[in-house]
């Protein structure tokens, strides 16, 4: 079997995963790979996922490095054993690996947590709002209408059949940011509320007032799957998207969006009659800044 030559973000966690087992086992490659009949090099081969690995190897992998979790056990399987196809298989020669590794994590996750203090999250974001975004000079979009039409694609992980719970913050700077002019961002405003009204949806507001933590944290998803071990940071750089995995950053980031929901704006809630609503809380500010419009 030939080695891969375009190596995608699941196969890539897959290796970083089977090498972090053996470390914490103790073992050097060539050792593990004695021990289940198998070459160092093919062992390190899968390790920076070049090349695929059978299901029963897994289980001998994790029996060998004494990974007792099924569930994690399982996942790392469901994780070798997936096609990576789905929806954005068809953008394949249109868009960038990043954005196709944004899709698949998406796709597969239970929870996305989604800080942005700048820009309206592209999930959420109204076709013209994005259209604005990608006409932006100065931010590379070279073919913005393929970018729109993958971004409105992507919204489907949000009304799909069993969609993650999704709870994003979002920096009141954002809710200022005319893109397209004051019409298009009326419409993107008034879009938040409406999204807020799923039953999967959690949107709050960082307010000005509020401590500046939220503008030093930058941007970043947390794309949540089953097994929260194996979850993915994902940071949009002007460099390109960067993957944090390792249990430190996944810690670090999960106290992190703790901290900002405790500090922002109790969540947009519709439900409420008016006169039940805070004067301090994400639908007064968002009703506020309409007004302004």
């Amino acid at each position: 079997m030939g080695l891969r030559t375009t190596i995608s973000e699941r196969q890539r966690r897959l290796g970083f995963e089977l090498k972090h087992l053996r470390e914490q086992a103790g073992l050097a490659a060539a050792e593990a790979a004695e021990r289940i009949g198998m070459g160092r090099v093919q062992l390190s081969q899968i390790e920076t996922a070049k090349t695929s690995i059978l299901t029963p190897r897994i289980r001998e992998l994790c029996d060998l490095y004494g990974c007792t979790d099924k569930a994690y056990v399982e996942a790392l399987i469901a994780m070798s054993e997936a096609s990576g196809k789905g929806w954005w298989s068809a953008y394949k020669k249109r868009r960038s690996l990043d954005a196709l590794n944004t899709a698949e994590l998406e796709a597969n996750c239970t929870a996305l947590r989604m800080h942005q203090p700048m820009f309206i999250p592209g999930l959420f974001q109204t076709d013209d709002y994005a259209q604005a975004i990608f006409d932006s000079p100065g931010l590379g979009f070279e073919d913005s209408e393929g970018a729109l039409e993958f971004r409105m694609e992507r919204q489907q992980v949000i009304t799909r059949q069993d969609p993650p719970s999704v709870h994003a913050v979002i920096h009141e700077s954002a809710l200022h940011m005319r893109f397209g002019g004051a019409k298009v961002l009326r419409e993107q405003l008034l879009h938040l509320i409406e999204l807020a009204r799923l039953p999967n949806v959690t949107i709050q507001i960082y307010p000005f007032s509020a401590q500046p933590y939220a503008a030093l944290s930058g941007n970043f998803v947390h794309a949540v799957p089953e097994v929260p071990e194996l979850g993915t940071v994902l940071l949009e750089l002007p460099i390109g998207m960067r993957y944090l995995g390792d249990r430190p950053s996944l810690d670090r980031y999960e106290k992190l969006f703790q901290h900002l929901t405790k500090n922002a704006l109790s969540p947009i809630d519709v439900s409420l009659a008016p006169e039940a609503h805070s004067v301090k809380d994400s639908l007064a500010l968002i009703q506020h800044v309409l007004y302004t419009l």
